[in-house]
């Protein structure tokens, strides 16, 4: 049994988004630079002719991958959760209890995380900690750094 990736409808969009160029514009673009570099000769001793290629493998193999995790997308309809625990699609204000400092996450799937953006994924050690905790719950977190507690002070969606 083929295991689903949660993902939100943003984080799938993107996905179907860089298939898409990876397709329609890079798959091209690559072709035309090995085609080049073909028309220079000896291919033993070809840089280009060697970089295209391997630009060709990796392009390939990022299709591949994402039309993999496309195949077992489980999407979820954020603007359809509710409620006061945190799961899946929550955006979550946290309250370092040591500093005050307040962060904002919210919880989506391993491919669309993006710590900058404020998206940390499912897996991570921050979102297996608050799942299923509601607003006013302190959870200790163990980081690189050493734990880590944390005051939830708001769960709210889409």
């Amino acid at each position: 049994m083929m295991e689903k990736v949660p993902m939100t409808a943003d984080g799938y969009n993107a996905m179907i988004d860089e298939v898409k160029h990876l397709k329609s514009v890079e798959r091209p673009r690559i072709i035309r630079a090995i085609e080049e570099a073909r028309a220079h000769g000896d291919l033993s001793e070809n840089a280009e002719y060697h970089a295209a290629k391997e630009a060709q493998g990796w392009n390939e193999a990022r299709v591949a991958e994402l039309e993999d995790k496309i195949s077992r997308a489980e999407v979820i309809d954020v603007s359809k959760l509710s409620g006061d625990t945190v799961k899946f699609g929550a955006k979550v204000t946290l309250i370092d209890e040591d500093t005050e400092a307040k962060v904002i996450y919210q919880i989506v799937g391993d491919t669309e995380a993006d710590v900058k953006k404020g998206r940390i994924s499912i897996s991570s050690p921050i979102a297996r900690a608050i799942i299923g905790k509601r607003k006013g719950d302190s959870v200790e977190v163990a980081t690189p750094g050493g734990g880590k507690s944390y005051e939830i002070d708001k769960v709210a969606w889409g």
